[in-house]
């Protein structure tokens, strides 16, 4: 005898928490983080200043963004002072498995927040690791400046333009939460054990390396490099599609319209004055792929998501393709330690019941 009812593959529809953290409205194409959408916040608002928001949020008690900052810097000083011990663990992995072990290393540190000495610590990382793997030395963190421009300092070697900073910081703000996503589902369930906060942000960015969460802006570019040019735009998309492969940088889980973060993203990409990717054939990619996808798949809504032009924008910044992943994670890592926070002081353990198909003895 089996047991068999329906059950929401992958539990889509089912409540798992309730958060004042952010919001995602598929129908209508639209993302809300602490009570702003997106788009206004990206527009007027530092990633230390919505991280400020979160985590006020999360904690229950008014956090401000000069304080976040403040922290930031000083954990990103820390974690450069343990990088021996930090690259030790990573040893001979590639930079997105490095990263992993990395942050899984990472312990407390003394007078901050656990949540800012994580934070604070994934930029330092990540661009530890990307110049290692380019025979590189590791370059010590400013905490005077912001966290974008010093992610981008530290990454590259040399201090970033003005308009760098911000198209970064823009990337951060617009990657730092989305809902009750895969990654910060794996953070909120182990979280609720009271486990620290480090053990529920390795989980999260464990979830967050998978090819069908955050691992696909890398494969965005292989995509545009392999089209090459505008008059191979048509051949290159019908062909793939009808092998019966996937575009990337289209499709959500969630939204049935357009990503309202791609639009964001591509006005950060047009801070940057056309470098790296030629953006108007990356407009032309974008438009075929849309209109192909439609015909292609009439049922079924992909339109342009996050990932098209994360890649476009991590491209013009310079960050290399294997720290794609890490910086992702920079950013998201605000959203990770709030949704733990939040979990654990206003949640309970997180145990769903399962659904058994296998035989009942008699």
């Amino acid at each position: 005898m089996t047991l068999h009812s329906k059950t929401p593959a992958g539990l889509d529809g089912v409540i798992a928490a309730a958060t004042a953290l952010s919001h995602v409205d598929g129908e209508r194409g639209e993302l809300v983080i602490a009570g702003h959408r997106l788009g206004e916040l990206a527009q007027s608002a530092s990633f230390e200043a919505v991280t400020a928001r979160l985590w006020s949020l999360a904690k229950g008690e008014e956090i401000g963004p000069e304080r976040v900052k403040v922290d930031l810097g000083i954990a990103r000083e820390r974690a450069f002072e343990t990088l021996p011990r930090l690259l030790a663990a990573s040893e001979g992995l590639p930079v997105v498995s490095g990263f992993r072990a990395a942050v899984a290393a990472l312990g407390p540190v003394e007078g901050l927040p656990d949540e800012a000495a994580i934070v604070g610590a994934m930029p330092v990382i990540a661009a530890a690791l990307a110049r290692r793997a380019a025979g590189l030395s590791p370059v010590a963190p400013d905490p005077s400046l912001g966290h974008a421009a010093d992610t981008l300092r530290m990454l590259r070697g040399e201090a970033p333009a003005e308009a760098e900073a911000k198209a970064l910081d823009a990337y951060l703000v617009t990657v730092c939460d989305h809902g009750m996503n895969a990654s910060t589902f794996a953070a909120r369930v182990v979280a609720s054990t009271n486990a620290d906060l480090f053990m529920a942000v390795t989980a999260g960015y464990c979830a967050l390396t998978g090819p069908l969460h955050g691992g696909a802006p890398e494969p965005v570019l292989a995509m545009l490099d392999a089209i090459g040019s505008r008059e191979n735009i048509a051949g290159w998309i019908d062909a793939a599609l009808s092998r019966g492969e996937r575009l990337m940088g289209f499709g959500h889980r969630i939204y049935r319209v357009r990503d309202p973060r791609a639009d964001v993203l591509r006005k950060a990409v047009g801070l940057l004055g056309g470098r790296g990717v030629d953006l108007g054939f990356a407009a032309e990619v974008e438009a075929y792929g849309r209109d192909a996808l439609a015909k292609a798949k009439p049922d079924r809504p992909l339109d342009t998501n996050v990932e098209f032009y994360t890649a476009i924008l991590l491209d013009a910044l310079r960050i290399p393709r294997a720290a794609f992943t890490p910086v992702f994670a920079t950013g998201r890592a605000a959203g990770w330690t709030a949704h733990a926070r939040e979990q654990q002081r206003t949640g309970r353990l997180l145990r769903p019941a399962s659904l058994y198909t296998g035989v009942v003895p008699g």
